[in-house]
């Protein structure tokens, strides 16, 4: 059974590989024998990264690269070529929220900047899938093969309050993750999404806790609609984005939408 999930001769470029869960996908991937090409804007973070991989035993570089440029992406996919070989794995793990596109209690709907709306849909539809596909992509169809896991998130599935941008944002990344899936079904490039449910991190940390480490009461209304009552570890990601990146694993997988949240979508609202 350990030979379906192993990726030795394998790269994996991880965009946002820098953050809490891109990082754990990569920090995975490379133990499962893939060579990582950690992508990011932080190169101090990136190499943090790239250190704990090469502690571990595994083999990986970072890559500076913007995921809303294009011509940045193709720099940095011809970086990664040169350095660990033509990636056969893409992780599109950029994204995130911004503060001016959220909606605090009692806010009006009707006044949500059009800027931050944009801002969110470019960080987490443009950067977060459609430019590394595209960019990372285009040698994979031409290849015969490949695995892109896009990142989405439980709340592209059930729009929550306040965050309704990114839950909107998330939603067309899971509708674009089936619509690659099925565009390139048969050039062997497999494209599934990854939705995981509250992860704590450094963009949420103040959302879900005090200063004192209590929850928020937004936070404990999270827990309390979640059946396992606790939040996720970036680490239980790792089995799902294995599994979605080893084509003897997961060769008849495409276009799907893997949900990690403790079975916080499993709960009517």
């Amino acid at each position: 059974m350990s030979e379906l999930f192993d990726l030795t001769g394998q790269t994996a470029a991880v965009v946002g590989g820098t953050g809490a869960l891109g990082g754990a996908i990569a920090r995975a991937l490379a133990a499962c024998g893939a060579k990582v090409a950690v992508l990011g804007r932080n190169a101090d973070r990136g190499r943090k990264q790239v250190q704990a991989i090469e502690d571990a035993g595994g083999t990986a570089a970072f890559v500076a690269a913007d995921a809303l440029r294009r011509d940045s992406l193709l720099a940095a996919r011809s970086s990664v070529q040169e350095q660990l070989g033509s990636a056969d794995i893409l992780v599109n793990a950029a994204g995130g929220n911004r503060p001016d596109a959220t909606l605090p209690p009692g806010s009006d709907f009707c006044q949500l900047p059009t800027e931050a709306w944009q801002g969110v849909f470019d960080l987490n539809l443009v950067g977060g899938a459609l430019l590394p596909s595209q960019v990372f992509g285009e040698p994979m169809v031409e290849a015969g093969r490949g695995s892109i896991i896009n990142i989405a998130s439980m709340a592209g599935m059930t729009p929550l309050s306040r965050v309704v941008a990114y839950a909107a944002a998330k939603a067309a990344v899971i509708n674009l993750t089936k619509f690659l899936a099925r565009e390139w079904a048969t050039t062997g490039v497999r494209v599934n999404a990854i939705s995981p449910g509250f992860f704590p991190a450094d963009q949420n940390r103040a959302l879900l806790f005090n200063e004192d480490g209590s929850l928020t009461e937004r936070g404990a209304q999270i827990i309390g609609h979640t059946p396992m009552e606790r939040f996720g570890e970036p680490d239980e990601l790792a089995g799902v984005a294995v599994w979605l990146a080893a084509n003897k694993a997961s060769s008849f997988v495409t276009g799907q939408n893997i949900v990690v949240d403790g079975g916080f979508s499993s709960v009517t609202i």
